[in-house]
């Protein structure tokens, strides 16, 4: 039983080529949503997922057979055999999978999302002289909270306006993309490290490209410090401006991930445990309490990650005083 939470709670966290809901394993019947499987192996190939839905989870499309391991997709036979290393890592061939799994439907629906609301908004503005309408009123309020209490204090009432885009933009998307990771669909999009890795990424190049001479004087060679100093900070210094975006991919990825994890275990004390009685209560009431904080984590997060790119874009832009 061990072996099979395990193998569920690792199939939560990762992204996956359908929406699974529930399966009969005993009648190998899935429940869910097949997505589209696109691949490029000495052409074009396009299927579902679905295909893979049998018992070697094997498709063969134009005379060639795919095998699904472990939600990767490598070039097989007809028996599904795969000629595993060492480390019991496929040594077959693997397609370019440009597949359009779970995690880029969420976060088309995320980016979707947020495109509706902004101009929704925008609409209301311009038809009703400045005022709010629907849904605005409540989507007004954040916009402010994240101007006056992110992007002014941070970047400046100068400069400010300049990044508001990027910060509405990135607060909204991780903060809905964390709300799905939250629902049954079992989407864990911001707890995937390359998600978070292009959101760092995003700020990073914002940050450097929007820079100063200031800021670069300061990597490359402080003033008021001694030379010998210099030579032992530029390299410091350089290095900080990587680990500053590395800190945010970190802390959003395991932060989510570990909320997932807490809450399937909780889950899985229902089966592990003994006497269901006293076990299944116990295990609904924490899952249910943890759930609750996710949903806190959900919106903190992406106040967190709004700020830090603050913070990091308002140190690059701000004017120093030479005096």
């Amino acid at each position: 039983i061990k072996e099979k939470i395990d193998e569920k709670k690792a199939h939560h966290v990762l992204d996956a080529h359908e929406f699974s809901l529930f399966e009969d394993e005993e009648a190998g019947i899935h429940y869910g949503f097949p997505l589209p499987i696109i691949l490029w192996d000495n052409g074009l190939k396009v299927f579902s997922s679905s295909e893979f839905h049998n018992e070697k989870e094997l498709a063969h499309i134009d005379g060639i057979f795919y095998k699904l391991h472990h939600g990767k997709i490598y070039v097989s036979d007809a028996e599904g055999s795969l000629s595993l290393d060492s480390h019991h890592h496929p040594k077959n061939a693997k397609p370019l999978d440009f597949s359009i799994t779970k995690n880029v439907v969420s976060m088309l629906f995320a980016a979707f999302l947020v495109f509706f609301m902004f101009t929704s908004l925008a609409k209301a503005y311009k038809k009703n002289g400045s005022l709010p309408s629907g849904f605005g009123r409540v989507l007004e309020p954040l916009i402010i909270f994240i101007r006056d209490e992110i992007a002014i204090p941070n970047i400046g009432e100068k400069k400010y306006r300049k990044f508001m885009g990027y910060l509405l933009t990135v607060f909204f998307f991780i903060w809905i993309l964390n709300l799905l990771g939250m629902t049954p669909l079992g989407i864990n999009v911001t707890g995937n490290i390359a998600v978070t890795v292009c959101l760092a990424l995003f700020t990073f190049i914002i940050t450097q490209f929007s820079a100063n001479k200031d800021y670069w004087k300061h990597i490359f060679w402080m003033p008021g410090v001694p030379v010998p100093m210099k030579i032992i900070l530029m390299p410091i210094e350089l290095l900080g401006t990587l680990t500053k975006p590395f800190a945010l991919l970190i802390r959003l990825f395991a932060n989510i991930t570990a909320g997932h994890v807490v809450i399937m275990s909780l889950i899985a004390m229902i089966f592990v445990g003994k006497n269901l009685a006293s076990d299944l209560p116990i295990s609904i009431g924490l899952t249910l309490f943890i759930s609750v904080i996710e949903i806190l984590v959900a919106f903190l997060q992406a106040f967190i990650f709004t700020m830090l790119s603050s913070l990091f874009i308002g140190m690059a832009v701000q004017e120093h005083d030479h005096d």
